[in-house]
């Protein structure tokens, strides 16, 4: 089985590692990193770079298509190799899935037209915009499509998606020897439980919340 995880230019890190830490740890996975190109691909700080060993045209067929998403899924939001690679990959995998802003690369294109699906909590609202019907749950299963809420959701996401994929036993083992036990010391992690003030200084600040040109 290959997953094929996607890359671009300014991505946010651990929507494509969390998921990467999970779903490679299936039996047999044989997990990728893909970009337009092979080589470095830098986060949205410039800070860090992943390595795609392959180009979207060595890889057309994964069984698996994880998209992740960042400040830089603007960028890309019309983007024609990356989304004629989706559609393409699409057309023949068991599951096509994202974290964060990544759903709405798929949205992008058209992947999501009348399918539930979530994204990270300051974008929910630019599904609608592609047809798709917004949700804030954290993780969205919707037919093979497999969307998950902001950055750190992609674990949940991955871990889920083992446990489809290869069953319970198998999930709990991965989420035994990564020890996912989540115990955060704040409990902020969400628009409902953070402080107000939080929630509206970043809603004010999103690159969603500025009008269209």
């Amino acid at each position: 089985m290959q997953i094929a995880i996607a890359l671009f230019e300014r991505l946010t890190a651990l929507d494509a590692v969390g998921p990467y830490e999970t779903l490679s740890r299936i039996p047999g996975a044989d997990t990728v990193l893909v970009a337009e190109r092979p080589g470095p691909v830098r986060n949205e700080r410039g800070s860090l770079a992943l390595v795609a060993d392959r180009a979207f045209a060595d890889v057309p067929g994964p069984d698996v298509v994880v998209v992740p998403g960042s400040p830089g899924q603007s960028d890309h939001m019309a983007h024609e190799p990356l989304l004629n690679w989706l559609r393409s990959a699409d057309a023949t995998s068991t599951w096509t899935t994202s974290v964060c802003t990544g759903s709405l690369l798929l949205a992008a294109a058209g992947l999501l037209k009348g399918r539930r699906a979530t994204s990270h909590w300051l974008a929910l609202a630019e599904l609608e915009k592609f047809g798709a019907q917004p949700t804030g749950e954290r993780v969205v299963f919707d037919g093979k499509y497999v969307t998950s809420a902001g950055v750190s959701s992609g674990i949940d996401m991955g871990l889920a998606l083992v446990g489809r994929i290869a069953g319970d036993e198998q999930a709990r083992t991965v989420q035994l020897l990564t020890e996912y036990d989540p115990q955060p010391p704040y409990d902020a992690g969400s628009p409902e439980k953070a402080p107000a003030h939080l929630v509206e200084t970043f809603r004010a600040k999103s690159r969603f919340s500025r009008p269209s040109t």
